[in-house]
């Protein structure tokens, strides 16, 4: 049953800062990736069905509403079922910093007494691999195990095995709270050490209440900063300091579509965007831990510089595609990795440099950095929006090569001199006559996508953004201006228009519309700025979160889930309406 995952915005993120799990309105964890956030997913049911691996605690009888919510400042889900026997609450949480990957879900029983039922399928290797399941030998719950991989399940609920699953009845009275306890290992180590359930509540709830006591943004929007905040720790990957880009891969773009990629590995632009809102936000600490793992990614020769490296800082993303997964609503193919991860995009080495700042132990790295983008920054490459066709001269891919060499130039006459700095500026310069003479086109008062190509293209609303040009100039002007008359539909932007090489549609990309708000802004149209914010935040789902795209005929989130660069576009939005 291809048509089995329910509208993305269903779903809710929890995390450990290692991996992270998708739970439905129903009390399904369908989206499980053990225990890395790129390993091969434990339960795969939002691509496939629920024989492809899920996890449905939920009550037995019909259910009269659903309320769900985050516990403030954490990352800990709570899902209130009400029907006509009583009310239960379910918890489900990653505790962060546990001996091992885990999944915890508390059943507590707020009113009555409610018949509840459970169901687990525990498949490997995206759904293809059925597990092994036995008994603990000391009978406090059981193992499934299946090539490298251990999952041990701790409960004092009875299960039974059928059909290649586990299933079970129970029933909650007010006050009762019944906990699961699902947890990774290795299947040539000895079981992980049983736990206790409301003790790894009680230090999840702590670790993420004194992370969130770091943001300093008090303004109007702080509920939706801090949500966005905690979105992106969450996928954040705490051994490493990386962050992916979303945790999910080949949600479609466009339902029932092919553009479908995986989103689980590092991307310098979605990180360099990331530490930038998380620094402004008052979060310093992930700042510099994400710092740091881009120069151990990066280290070497700048020419070897990729433009997404996994969580460990893997450089060999290969895509390939599972073929036995029907796909997300009946979107094919599946893809596994990334083939974009080979691409040239200049316009990494603009938000890298940017990351960077000036640190005086990524002054050798930054120098190098430059010295390749002089090589190169004359030549086509991929652009920002990774199009798999043929290689043009983007204007935005331009315009970060002058950031990089503008922010070279300031740190070496700022801080660390020992620099060739008229040949920097000469190339500076001459990266900005050429696109405002090649970028630029007269008869749309607007600069377009790529040199002469008269199409136009959301990313150039970074442009005043960076500071290439100021807001006020009038090319900037005619560029806002014509994006607003071409790219927008009811409110939102799409990218761009045309051909790219890609299967056709998409919805209106989320981050655009904020860097209009952000163009809004600083052309002193507040009431415009903030209508548009407004708009965008009524977009997030009955828990704060967002996807890459959303849907305007279908009136759905689309694309990759929770996805980082939206929550980016939320958290700089939110600060700039309050500068």
């Amino acid at each position: 049953m291809s048509g089995f995952a329910p509208p993305i915005e269903d779903y809710a993120l929890i995390g450990d800062c290692r991996s992270a799990a998708l739970v439905s309105r129903a009390g399904s964890i369908d989206w499980l990736c053990w225990p890395r956030f790129d390993s091969a997913a434990c339960f795969a049911a939002l691509l496939g069905t629920e024989a492809h691996g899920c996890w449905r605690i939920a009550p037995a009888e019909s259910v009269i509403s659903v309320r769900r919510r985050y516990r403030p400042g954490t990352v800990i889900l709570e899902t209130e079922f009400e029907t006509a026997s009583g009310s239960v609450v379910l918890i489900d949480f990653m505790p962060p910093g546990a001996a091992s990957s885990s999944v915890v879900r508390i059943v507590r029983g707020l009113r009555g007494r409610v018949a509840m039922r459970f169901f687990l399928a525990l498949r490997f290797d995206y759904g293809r691999t059925i597990p092994w399941m036995t008994r603990l030998p000391d009978g406090s719950g059981w193992q499934a195990m299946a090539g490298a991989d251990l999952v041990v399940l701790r409960t004092p609920v009875e299960l039974r095995g059928e059909a290649m699953t586990s299933v079970a009845e129970f029933s909650v009275a007010m006050d009762d709270e019944i906990p699961f306890f699902l947890s990774h290992g290795a299947s040539h180590l000895p079981v992980p050490p049983d736990e206790n359930p409301f003790a790894a509540q009680l230090a999840c709830e702590r670790f993420w209440v004194a992370w969130c006591d770091h943001g300093t943004y008090r303004g109007p929007y702080a509920e939706a900063v801090q949500r966005s905040a905690l979105t992106l720790k969450a996928l954040s990957y705490a051994p490493t300091g990386g962050m992916v880009a979303a945790p999910t891969t080949s949600l479609p773009e466009r339902l029932g579509g092919g553009r479908n990629w995986d989103y689980r590995y590092c991307w310098l632009r979605d990180g360099a965007f990331a530490l930038q809102a998380l620094t402004r936000a008052g979060f310093l600490a992930e700042a510099a831990s994400w710092r740091a793992w881009l120069q151990r990614s990066v280290a070497g020769s700048a020419a070897d510089l990729l433009v997404m490296y996994g969580v460990a800082s893997e450089r060999q993303l290969v895509e390939w595609e599972a073929s036995w997964l029907p796909g997300y609503q009946g979107a094919r193919p599946v893809r596994i990795g990334n083939a974009a991860a080979e691409q040239v995009q200049l316009d990494v080495f603009g938000e890298v440099m940017e990351a960077l700042g000036a640190t005086p132990a990524s002054w050798d790295l930054q120098r190098e950095i430059v010295g390749q983008l002089a090589k190169i920054w004359r030549r086509p490459d991929a652009g920002i929006w990774e199009m798999r066709a043929e290689k043009k001269h983007f204007v935005h891919s331009k315009v970060m090569a002058w950031v990089a060499m503008d922010r070279a130039i300031q740190r070496a006459e700022t801080f660390f001199g020992a620099a060739p700095l008229d040949e920097w500026k000469e190339m500076r310069g001459a990266i900005h006559a050429e696109v405002c003479a090649q970028g630029f086109d007269a008869g749309k008062q607007s600069f377009v996508q790529s040199y002469g190509s008269g199409t136009l293209d959301a990313s150039l609303l970074l442009i005043p953004l960076v500071g290439f040009l100021p807001a006020d100039d009038p090319r900037v002007r005619g560029t806002v201006a014509a994006i607003e008359r071409e790219l927008m539909e009811d409110g939102l932007l799409v990218r761009y228009r045309g051909a790219d090489g890609l299967p056709p549609g998409e919805g209106a990309f989320l981050a655009c519309s904020f860097w209009l708000a952000d163009n809004f802004v600083l052309q002193g149209r507040y009431a415009e700025a903030r209508a548009l914010f407004e708009r965008l935040l009524a977009l997030r789902n009955d828990v704060g979160l967002l996807a890459e795209e959303y849907d305007l005929k279908a009136r759905r989130l689309v694309g990759n889930f929770p996805q980082a660069f939206s929550h980016v576009g939320l958290i700089n939005t939110a600060i700039n309406l309050g500068d």
